[in-house]
């Protein structure tokens, strides 16, 4: 693999165009008028596996969006690689905040990527990364060192909860049967120092609806009578965090893993600036639970936010009326040991008892998943680790990180085989934002890697 770096810059161009015209393609899954722009990116992503190299390809069908599946093996004696990605991307909303049209992908220089980002929804999340494992496997084919077995499974819903994923793997186990498996769908510290995502958080999504009166009233006639689900909703909602920001729901905190001061102090080694992070977001404090840092706030404690809040007359001018009805969509991000389902009925109980006689709540979970943590001394680990440092010049830094990949749970419970999880993005990526982006040097450094997790990964099996 001693080519790799000018086998990437050779077709540098090719590689970039041919993620632009994926990147094209909306394929949103939470909007069903983009259903055949998410059949379409399937099949494509389809046709990229052909001409990479695999052996066999199939359109898998769920109840859901179709699961790319792809595979090439060499040796059945040889340690299979699984690759997991998404070709699935988040809503462009609010598409006036965008400083170029989402689904028209553009490079742009930046302070952060002097070289160019491409800009696109699904840019780094997660077509770009998704797509460098692709390439990284067509170059392997082309210059005959592929050293392990590979198989591709990308799915179309993980944006919406990934539910068609869970009912395929149940029924394919011996299909998807691996040793290790690769993904790139989180980020790392910063292009001069690589880091790879040891834990995840887990995930409780759930939709709340607040119904006061049988009707929009009149705010004159019936305001300070009657309950205004929006007033009662907006008091809720505040009620679920306490003067320390602690989630005040009973129960919340029992399952959660106390990390130990030793390891909290070697998670600060972390290159981190403060005042670099509040001038990115543009805020005069970090704000959050008392008694931890913004990094521990983000990645080992669990948290509540609310996402979306709506209800009443929101249209231009005036139109004085208390709603029938206000809602809110909450989620939960949760550490490893604490069961989504189990909070999420914790969360339904509380939020159901905690409401005026007033009003009537429904609570409606949307979806979940659970926390991982991936140790660092498994062959995986260290393979992807040996790999960064080769073409990063240093070692990555193990972190844990504040997102949710809820499948990855589900794989070690259903394959029985751990997750390695080696991203490439940056925080400043403004992945599910207005602009997301991908670095040019990323996307490519990406390609140049991820070869040499299969060469080290063959090497350590052994």
């Amino acid at each position: 693999m001693d080519n790799i770096k000018q086998y990437v810059q050779n077709n540098k161009e090719r590689f970039l165009n041919e993620l632009i015209e994926l990147l094209k393609i909306p394929s949103v899954s939470a909007d069903s008028a983009y259903s055949q722009d998410v059949i379409d990116t399937a099949n494509a992503v389809k046709s990229s596996l052909e001409k990479a190299g695999c052996d066999f390809v199939e359109l898998c069908e769920t109840p859901g969006y179709p699961i790319v599946y792809g595979e090439k093996i060499i040796d059945k004696n040889l340690p299979t690689v699984l690759v997991y990605g998404h070709y699935d991307v988040q809503p462009a909303d609010p598409i006036e905040l965008w400083t170029s049209p989402p689904f028209e992908p553009v490079i742009k220089t930046t302070e952060l990527h002097p070289e160019g980002a491409i800009f696109a929804r699904g840019a780094c999340d997660d077509k770009g990364q998704m797509y460098m494992h692709v390439k990284a496997f067509e170059y392997m084919i082309q210059n005959n060192c592929l050293p392990c077995n590979v198989k591709f499974m990308i799915e179309g819903e993980e944006e919406v909860g990934s539910s068609s994923l869970g009912w395929f793997v149940e029924r394919n186990q011996a299909k998807l049967a691996n040793d290790v498996i690769l993904i790139s769908d989180t980020g790392m510290i910063s292009n001069q120092q690589p880091s790879i995502t040891t834990g995840l958080r887990g995930l409780s999504y759930v939709e709340v609806e607040v119904t006061g009166p049988n009707r929009d009233l009149h705010s004159g006639l019936y305001g300070g009578a009657v309950a205004n689900p929006i007033n009662v909703l907006a008091k809720m909602i505040a009620s679920l965090h306490d003067e320390n920001n602690r989630i005040t729901i009973p129960g919340f905190y029992d399952k959660v893993e106390e990390l130990s001061m030793a390891e909290r102090e070697k998670m600060a080694q972390r290159p981190y600036s403060e005042e670099a992070y509040k001038k990115a977001l543009d805020i005069e404090e970090v704000y959050g639970e008392t008694g931890y840092t913004t990094n521990e706030r983000n990645s080992i404690r669990p948290t509540l936010d609310v996402n979306g809040i709506w209800g009443g007359y929101t249209g231009e001018g005036a139109k004085t009326v208390i709603a029938s009805k206000a809602y809110a969509k909450i989620s939960m991000r949760l550490v490893p040991n604490q069961d989504w389902e189990e909070i999420t009925e914790l969360f339904k109980k509380h939020f159901e008892s905690i409401a005026p006689k007033a009003v009537k709540v429904k609570v409606t979970p949307h979806h979940g998943g659970q926390g991982y943590v991936t140790p660092i001394d498994s062959i995986g680990y260290q393979a992807a680790a040996k790999a960064y440092a080769d073409t990063f010049g240093v070692q990555p830094i193990p972190v844990r990180s504040g997102g949710s990949i809820p499948i990855v749970a589900l794989f070690e419970k259903e394959l029985k085989s751990k997750t390695i999880m080696m991203g490439f993005g940056l925080d400043s990526d403004a992945i599910h934002s207005p602009n997301e982006h991908f670095g040019v040097f990323n996307y490519l450094k990406g390609i140049e890697t991820i070869p040499l997790f299969y060469k080290y990964f063959a090497e350590l099996s052994k």
